[in-house]
């Protein structure tokens, strides 16, 4: 952060768009992609000119640790390999250790999730990295049946069937306020989550300059994630904590 703040990071863009003649000029050791389907035109450019290229594949995980696990892909590049793992081991404790206090009790609330886009909702598949983290918070997730580590898209009849009378919304897809849900879709207002004005976002925790902390830093501390969850779903557990990603959407 200091180093960007400083000038010292160049902006060399992103995905598929990369600037290969600022990254060939900068002579890297290595690169780390990101990738699909292994198919990016600007990787293979990059490859060609003598660079290498080592994918990061932590968004494969569907368990919460085991995202959080690829600190040890780091660990290992920048020879701090030690360091690494004592900071997952430490992680992976303090996981374990708050799922627990929410393992005995007796109500589990149910749970909607995701939004409408372009008229289809996508929420997280029952086999997920989101469900997981549902089931490990003890909520009655209400796709946690479903298929698919990935998301569910579906239409809005099927979703107000299911889901009308969840008592708690996570992550309402774009949305920090219920005004901009009610004005981008008439639908939301049949919930009774919205009604009831119980949906949390993690759209409303910023960085200093902006970006979402969640999609920053949440994949490798997946133990604040799940406390924030235990917090909401089963608010006696951690009475005087006060979650740190996920927020109440503003009016």
């Amino acid at each position: 952060r200091k180093r960007i703040a400083n000038g010292q990071v160049k902006k060399i863009g992103n995905n598929q768009q990369l600037n290969t003649e600022i990254l060939i000029d900068l002579g890297p050791d290595l690169i780390i992609g990101f990738g699909i389907n292994g198919v990016n035109k600007a990787y293979q450019n990059i490859q060609r000119a003598g660079i290498p290229v080592l994918y990061n594949g932590d968004w494969t995980e569907s368990t919460p640790l085991g995202r959080a696990e690829w600190i040890k892909f780091f660990g290992v590049l920048f020879a701090k390999e030690g360091l690494a793992k004592d900071f997952y081991n430490c992680i992976k404790s303090n996981y374990l250790e708050i799922k627990q206090k929410a393992q005995n009790v007796q109500h589990a609330p149910t749970v909607l999730s995701g939004a409408l886009y372009k008229d289809i909702w996508y929420l997280p598949a029952g086999k997920s990295y989101q469900a997981h983290l549902l089931k490990d918070a003890k909520a009655n997730y209400l796709w946690k049946n479903s298929n698919g580590t990935g998301s569910l898209s579906l239409n809005i009849e099927s979703v107000l069937e299911k889901g009308r009378e969840a008592q708690l919304w996570l992550s309402p897809g774009i949305y920090t306020s219920y005004e901009q849900m009610q004005q981008d879709s008439p639908h939301y207002i049949n919930f009774e989550a919205f009604k009831n004005r119980k949906i949390y976002t993690v759209n409303r925790t910023l960085g200093e300059t902006g970006g979402n902390l969640f999609y920053e830093l949440g994949n490798s501390r997946p133990d604040i994630v799940l406390k924030d969850m235990i917090r909401i779903i089963h608010p006696e557990i951690f009475p005087n904590y006060t979650p740190f990603f996920f927020k109440p959407l503003s009016n």
